[in-house]
């Protein structure tokens, strides 16, 4: 297009282009293209994720997804750690869970068997069961405790068979290991990391923000008031501004248990001590009762992971998580077990094999250091950020259960 600028003498816009000349680039053809100048669900645009980046809600959305990775590397790269690349392909389960993706090469209709009619890994691509990684935690233990302070951030997969808002099958994660911290410098350094992002959001992205939040200004008025969300801008400054709440499990089942939802029968799940917290639950303490976001240490160690440091209860662990409001649950980590005879015991327990796991006892068994770290889910920071109802909507081609199309 070539023309001349000249003052807009419509609302919205400085300038406009006054156009001599106009070439069509390509083979447009404006009548079969989807997506047409007025409004479509999102649902419309995932069935056409290839082509949804040209709207102006995705591509405001994926611009600030861009800001927020730089952001990352940028904050822990000022802060002196080492940038670790851990296996996308394992041999172990981080989280003990079993829901992962396998990575095979063997013939899928006629796979070589075991006398005892066992499928014979030994004669796989890499000799044993290999999956795709959950976490590069375990990874990131063995780099931290050498280097000092490290972070990965990288693609992680779950093949957990969940079709809700919060879930995908493909995701990336951060993740941060750090010698010679303790629950609390974890839970400052959580608090840091997540003020530091949404600040720089705030500070580069404005006008994608704004757009944002108009946009979801305009979804809420739809909704009673008493369900209306904040504003997506004020949303983001609540955050920067406030003092996160550091409480503990027991302290929070307690609250729960005296509130006027749990008593008037208004909670959907259960609340009793030992239970894994809801977000329904997460989202009350969080929005209704300190109205600020909310660390919760010391959980019960039977909902948590192996790895955890045991308090001297034998019933909690060092573990964290990091509420937000809307969203509930946004980071979750703990301090790590540096007892090689604990951590052995806790695997005995919940039937980790020790054997597979050698190389990450090595690391407790030749000289260990009080030493934690944390998760943090990319697109549910996007999500929360962008303020985006649907996880799928903050990712180029999501990944659930019967979705693979782009």
């Amino acid at each position: 297009m070539e023309g001349t600028l000249t003052e807009s003498q419509g609302s919205g816009q400085s300038l406009e282009l006054n156009a001599d000349k106009i070439e069509v680039l390509g083979l447009a053809d404006p009548d079969k293209f989807p997506i047409q100048p007025k409004k479509h669900t999102l649902e419309f645009l995932r069935e056409n994720a290839h082509l949804r980046f040209r709207t102006n809600t995705f591509g405001a959305i994926f611009r600030i997804r861009h800001a927020m990775a730089f952001a990352i590397h940028k904050y822990f790269n000022e802060k002196g750690f080492y940038y670790l690349h851990t296996p996308i392909i394992t041999a172990s389960d981080a989280e003990g869970a079993g829901q992962m993706f396998r990575v095979t090469v063997l013939d899928p209709v006629n796979p070589p068997l075991q006398d005892n009619g066992h499928v014979d890994y030994s004669k796989d691509f890499f000799g044993r069961p290999t999956n795709l990684t959950v976490s590069g935690q375990l990874e990131g233990e063995l780099g931290a405790l050498a280097l000092g302070e490290i972070y990965t951030f990288g693609p992680t997969f779950r093949a957990e068979n969940s079709n809700t808002t919060r879930h995908l099958s493909e995701f990336w994660m951060i993740e941060p290991e750090m010698a010679f911290y303790d629950l609390t410098d974890n839970m400052d350094l959580a608090e840091e990391f997540l003020k530091y992002l949404i600040k720089y959001a705030l500070e580069n992205c404005r006008d994608d923000l704004h757009f944002l939040a108009d946009r979801l200004a305009n979804e809420e008025k739809e909704k009673p008031k008493d369900q209306r969300s904040m504003d997506l801008i004020e949303k983001l400054e609540f955050v920067v501004n406030s003092k996160f709440i550091r409480i503990t499990y027991t302290e929070a089942i307690n609250i729960l248990k005296n509130s006027k939802p749990y008593k008037k029968n208004k909670f959907q799940f259960p609340v009793e001590w030992g239970i894994d917290l809801q977000s329904e639950h997460e989202r009350y303490l969080v929005e209704r009762h300190f109205k600020c976001p909310v660390i919760l240490t010391d959980y019960p160690k039977e909902i948590k992971a192996f790895y955890m440091k045991q308090n001297d209860d034998n019933k909690t662990v060092r573990a964290m998580d990091v509420l937000f409001p809307q969203i509930g649950e946004i980071i979750g980590g703990s301090q790590r077990e540096e007892s090689l005879e604990k951590l052995e015991t806790r695997m005995k327990e919940m039937n980790i094999p020790t054997s597979e796991m050698w190389w990450y006892l090595d690391t407790r068994r030749f000289g260990s250091v009080v030493h934690s770290g944390f998760g943090l889910g990319f697109e549910r920071f996007v999500q929360f950020t962008t303020g985006m109802g649907n996880i799928r909507d903050v990712i180029a081609f999501p990944r659930t259960p019967k979705n693979a199309e782009f």
